[in-house]
């Protein structure tokens, strides 16, 4: 078995030299043969597939600057498009088609054996998906669900904005760069109310309106907006917009 990556200021400050001049054990292939790809940092695993690093940048920086510039979560890198990756200074054609082939390989690998998603077709199954979150928020939070054609999740829910107490505003574009990202063809949104009453507002309704509109224009179709209550016993109240009538979907 292989020893445990141990605590060291040694990976955490490969940044501070050029990886070439560094001892061989602290390289990032190195790093990974010594202690096994599951014990190292994901920015030596990124770095491993860049390889190289660029004019005063290593390999870490780079792979550092890739996750940064994606939250640090290797799951929004792994959904990165390929223009978004060669945003970054250093990543070419090549290293971004060696990126994105990596992340799909994975993707593929874990869907060989797992469960379809499921299908989200009533408001209920929103409700189910996100009313433990929507029960512990005291902020307004707005969620997307990317659907498939056949209306099964591309993803889990989506966090695109988040408010201050009762008050989020969401723009069209945070909700369908996530929604285009995923090649959805149709989504769902959902937001809550912290007071509890899930009665839309008239901001509500213009959002959704405004949501619905953009959605024709980019051939995203917006199916419903779900408001959840919050700061209730599960659970929560909802509402959504296209039972109660109050926005067209169609």
């Amino acid at each position: 078995m292989k020893a445990p990556l141990k605590e060291s200021p040694g990976i955490y400050e490969i940044s501070l030299s050029r990886i070439k001049d560094l001892p061989g054990h602290r390289r990032p292939r190195e790093l990974a043969l010594e202690s096994g790809v599951e014990n190292v940092p994901d920015e030596v695993l990124v770095a491993i597939l860049l390889r190289a690093g660029i004019r005063g940048q290593s390999v870490i920086d780079l792979a550092r600057q890739l996750l940064d510039r994606h939250l640090g979560a290797l799951d929004r890198l792994a959904q990165a498009s390929h223009d978004e990756l060669r945003a970054i200074k250093g990543i070419g054609p090549v290293k971004a088609l060696e990126l994105r082939a990596a992340f799909e390989l994975g993707r593929r690998a874990v869907r060989k054996n797992a469960p379809l998603p499921p299908l989200v077709r009533d408001p209920s199954q929103v409700l189910a998906l996100l009313a433990e979150k929507a029960a512990r928020l005291d902020q307004e939070v707005v969620w997307v669900l990317p659907l498939d054609q056949k209306y099964r999740l591309r993803r889990a829910p989506v966090e695109v904005t988040k408010g201050i107490l009762n008050a989020s505003l969401s723009h069209p574009r945070e909700v369908f760069r996530e929604a285009i990202r995923m090649a959805a063809a149709a989504v769902i949104v959902a937001h809550n109310h912290p007071s509890g009453d899930p009665t839309p507002s008239a901001e509500d309704l213009a959002t959704t309106r405004q949501l619905i509109e953009t959605g024709k224009v980019v051939g995203i179709q917006v199916l419903d907006h779900i408001i959840i209550g919050g700061n209730r016993p599960l659970p929560p109240p909802y509402l959504s917009l296209r039972e109660a009538g109050l926005a067209d979907f169609t």
